[in-house]
């Protein structure tokens, strides 16, 4: 695409951010150019479970280890059903807990569905036909640590349980140690007289590196500094450094599908399941089969994730289902300036034991990551920025406020060394003037994705006398949406119930499905026929036809209806003698 051409379009779509919140007289107002800890975060949940009654609620799912409240919220109007009768879409954020951005996208989320209800129209339809599942915290010990004490921007990922990860008998005894005490770790250098780098004389917070070949004759140079790794000392004596840090389990390695012990993938736990965070959620989403999509926010890098995590291409998703998310996740890619659509597995690393292979390949709903954020969103030409222009670039625009200036500390062990570098808010995260784009941009796409949960209509309904007393009942089914009413994982690994089709009112005599285009009936169904088992249920933006032979006479009222977990059920009433004209879907 060409890059003006782009450029317009990020710049239409802030515009359209900023005036479509303007619209928005919210009850609650939050400041979404900035980050939340814990209490601040979960305050908010309440505030607006509070403000917006007949539509939100907060629920507490579990505990974590560390005695917080696992908190969830639903929204859904009560007034257009209950919510397990209508699609439903899960969303999360923060597995990783210093993925930090992720949990205000999912705020964001429920801040926008419920302040933009009765307000704008599409919002008001999507929760109107739809169930919201938010976990906006799937770590809350995580971002705790990560709030409270120094970290980096990849530290205080993990469950915050102690966790013995050097296998010394000792858990969380040699985490970073925040030398100089400003709240940040840091990268440290240490003095060597056969140092790798030296100070740039022009810029006393830039390492250079001194040349690794000979000189001509023979000699070589040194600088007067090495990279001794991030800030910290050896706490427990055993020759390394910062190896055994707090907490050390990852809740996105301890899902079913696919899980592997600890000595194929670090951090999966004992088996699944096995921490209180990630059986309690489990437990809560087992509990509501009418889930149909589900999206899952990390950061960074701008990517849209499908799985497999793991596996080779044998092991990928049936064709069918491939389809639905190539066309979902090309969405994503043109909503979403310099992300990637991807496949975990072959594009990425492997990951055992995720959530989204999890609702994917586990539970046959259709799932995806965010990663949140990438820095080619500061280069205009959409291009990796190198060192020296992120450099710049945090100098020029955030005035350094993202970078801790190289200086002197003492260490005990290395006597002065030297202390600076990117603090926790650097590289992964968006700065606060770019942040509710970002959360803007990530929440309009995954209601793209939520607009393609299943929607069924009857198309048309034809009865016609074979012979006294004899009827043919001639029934065809439109999906309007991408996603099917049972994805092809579901229907091969026999995942939650097929959809059914009911003829009641009349004795139904056989039925099966049909092919519209020969006119004949497949796979005939002579076991309770007026209940039509249909395993693969209605395909994204088709049709499936069915066919009932009856017994009755002209003007005996029947009626249709047509259940799937993962769409609302439909109804449709009439007479034998009587057909229903075909009927057009709504909009694509």
């Amino acid at each position: 695409m060409n890059i003006r051409l782009l450029s317009s379009i990020v710049a239409c779509g802030l515009c359209f951010a900023t005036h479509a919140q303007q619209q928005i007289a919210s009850k609650v107002e939050i400041p979404f150019n900035r980050f939340s800890d814990v209490e601040t975060l979960q305050s908010y949940m309440f505030k607006l479970a509070e403000s917006y009654p007949s539509l939100c609620r907060v629920e507490r799912i579990g505990t974590t280890a560390l005695g917080r409240p696992y908190l969830a919220m639903v929204i859904n109007n009560r007034q257009t059903g209950d919510e397990g009768t209508k699609p439903a879409m899960y969303i999360d954020g923060a597995i990783h807990a210093n993925e930090i951005q992720a949990g205000e996208t999912v705020l964001y989320t429920a801040w926008y569905l419920l302040s933009g209800y009765g307000t704008i129209p599409k919002i008001t339809e999507l929760v109107d036909r739809s169930t919201f599942y938010l976990v906006p915290l799937v770590n809350p010990d995580g971002r705790a640590e990560w709030f409270a004490n120094a970290n980096t921007p990849h530290s205080a990922r993990t469950g915050q349980k102690p966790v013995d990860s050097d296998g010394d008998g000792v858990a969380d005894e040699d985490g970073p140690d925040d030398m100089d005490g400003d709240g940040h770790i840091t990268m440290m250098w240490r003095p060597d007289p056969f140092g790798t780098h030296r100070r740039d004389p022009r810029d006393a917070n830039r390492m250079i590196p001194v040349p690794r070949e000979p000189k001509a004759d023979g000699t070589r140079e040194y600088g007067d500094w090495v990279m001794a790794g991030q800030e910290g000392v050896d706490n427990d004596g055993d020759g390394r450094v910062n190896e055994d840090g707090p907490g050390g389990y990852d809740m996105n390695r301890n899902f079913p599908s696919g899980w592997e012990p600890e000595n194929i993938q670090n951090g999966a736990g004992a088996y699944p399941l096995c921490w209180p965070e990630t059986k309690a959620l489990a437990d809560w989403v087992l509990s509501k089969p009418q889930i149909a999509a589900a999206q899952a926010y990390h950061n960074a890098g701008g990517m849209i994730l499908r799985g497999p995590g793991s596996g080779t291409r044998e092991d990928d998703y049936p064709a069918a289902d491939v389809g639905v998310y190539n066309k979902i996740q090309s969405v994503g890619a043109e909503m979403l300036p310099f992300y990637r659509s991807m496949v975990i597995y072959k594009d990425l690393y492997t990951v055992h034991g995720g959530v989204v292979n999890w609702f994917a390949e586990g539970l046959g709903i259709v799932s995806l990551t965010n990663e949140l954020w990438t820095e080619k969103r500061i280069m205009q030409n959409g291009q990796e920025p190198t060192d020296d222009q992120d450099r710049k670039w945090n100098e020029r625009m955030l005035f350094g406020q993202t970078t801790v200036p190289l200086h002197e500390v003492k260490h005990p062990e290395f006597g002065t060394v030297l202390v600076g570098g990117g603090t926790k808010y650097s590289s992964r995260i968006p700065p606060p003037f770019m942040m509710e784009e970002e959360l803007h941009r990530n929440f309009a796409f995954t209601m793209f994705h939520a607009d393609q949960m299943p929607l069924l209509r009857f198309e048309s309904v034809e009865t016609k006398e074979l012979a006294p007393e004899l009827w043919q009942v001639t029934v065809t089914v439109a999906n309007d949406r991408l996603i099917p009413t049972r994805t092809a994982r579901a229907a091969e690994k026999g995942i939650g119930l097929a959809d059914t089709l009911t003829l009641t009112g009349a004795e139904v005599v056989a039925a099966g499905t049909l092919d519209r285009r020969t006119d004949r009936t497949l796979d005939p169904q002579g076991f309770q026929p007026a209940t039509l088992r249909l395993e693969r249920g209605v395909p994204g933006q088709s049709t499936v036809a069915a066919r009932f032979l009856v017994k009755g006479s002209a003007g005996t009222p029947i009626t249709l209806a047509w259940n799937a977990e993962k769409a609302k059920r439909i109804e449709s009433s009439l007479k034998l003698g009587e057909s229903t004209l075909p009927t057009a879907g709504p909009p694509k």
